[in-house]
């Protein structure tokens, strides 16, 4: 059960995202803005596609590069899917709180306003949060050497996103922002 519901997480999360940017072009707002600004994140889609090709061989027992598990435990599985759970909602919340500001990349052409309410109150970069939380949330049900290495190299693309974002604010919108980054913190 974990094991399908830890899969089922990447569907909803890229349906989540998809729906949101195609709702976003109906109203004129290109969202998908992912490598406008760093070609280098060409290199990120095949990584994507082979962790979620990763969790799927798990749930659902496809030929997979390494099937060994550090441990095998049911709370410890049920744990990763509140997690998988919590992340989606924390995804759905920003994308809420987001409204015409929401952007998959920086839209250094036509940035929308600075968003500062809702989940943006507690956290800076909820969105990261909430993939941060699935993906951990999926090590835990599937607990290999992979999507160890996944972890550790989502974390890092996650915080490399972030500062680059975090320039762009600052020189974008200038005080706001750093009187924005004064009151909330970064992640958590």
């Amino acid at each position: 059960m974990q094991r399908y519901f830890a899969a089922l997480t990447i569907v909803l999360m890229l349906g989540m995202v998809l729906t949101r940017a195609c709702v976003m072009r109906r109203t004129g707002v290109r969202a998908l803005k992912f490598g406008a600004l760093d070609k280098r994140d060409f290199l990120i889609p095949p990584f994507a596609f082979f962790y979620f090709y990763l969790v799927f061989a798990a749930a659902f027992g496809w030929p997979a590069v390494s099937t060994q598990a550090f441990f095998e435990s049911d709370p410890i599985a049920w744990a990763g899917v509140a997690l998988c759970a919590a992340g989606l909602a924390v995804l759905l919340w920003s994308l809420v709180s987001f409204g015409r500001s929401f952007r998959v990349g920086i839209d250094a052409d036509h940035p929308d306003k600075l968003v500062t309410t809702g989940i943006f109150a507690f956290s800076r970069n909820p969105i990261y949060v909430g993939f941060a939380f699935i993906v951990l949330g999926q090590f835990l049900v599937f607990p290999n050497w992979i999507l160890l290495v996944y972890v550790g190299a989502a974390t890092w693309l996650f915080h490399r996103q972030v500062l680059l974002e975090e320039r762009f604010l600052k020189r974008h919108y200038g005080q706001e922002y750093l009187e924005y980054c004064g009151r909330v913190r970064r992640y958590l």
